[in-house]
């Protein structure tokens, strides 16, 4: 399924008024994660600025430890700090980074904002080297907004 036609099923589920919001952010999880093929886990972290940490929201894929990161400490982290996307093409290859699974190629993490404020971040890895385009980051800077609806 191509981004464009994953885009209106994102919107149908922000707008699913049977749904609690975490319902729906593990739908949105599920829905990526089942339809494009080299998002292998796909979660949610959510800051707490008074703490600098991030904590792990709904996801789908392998479980993880990294339940709570510090700001700054692997790409999430450095992403709560810096506000900007940041795509990994080869994870063995990065500094700061946090190893989640020794199948996990690479990662792309897209801040979230509500209100101009980076309230969290949708993080995707990949078994696979280098997949990601700017056609992904655009797709999850949209689903982003979609669910900065839900806060």
């Amino acid at each position: 399924m191509t981004f464009q036609e994953l885009q209106p099923k994102i919107t149908a589920i922000v707008a699913d008024t049977k749904l609690v919001r975490d319902e729906k952010l593990l739908a949105i999880c599920q829905l990526l994660n089942e339809n494009i093929e080299y998002y292998n886990w796909v979660g949610f972290y959510f800051a707490n600025h008074e703490n600098k940490t991030l904590h792990l929201g709904p996801y789908v894929g392998a479980e993880t430890d990294h339940t709570v990161i510090p700001f700054g400490k692997g790409i999430c982290g450095q992403v709560a700090e810096s506000n900007a996307n940041f795509v990994v093409p080869d994870v063995a290859a990065q500094d700061n980074y946090i190893a989640c699974s020794f199948t996990v190629k690479s990662e792309i993490v897209v801040p979230l904002f509500v209100d101009g404020v980076n309230i969290g971040q949708i993080d995707i890895d990949s078994h696979v080297i280098d997949p990601f385009t700017e056609a992904d980051e655009r797709f999850l800077e949209f689903v982003n907004q979609e669910v900065a609806k839900l806060f």
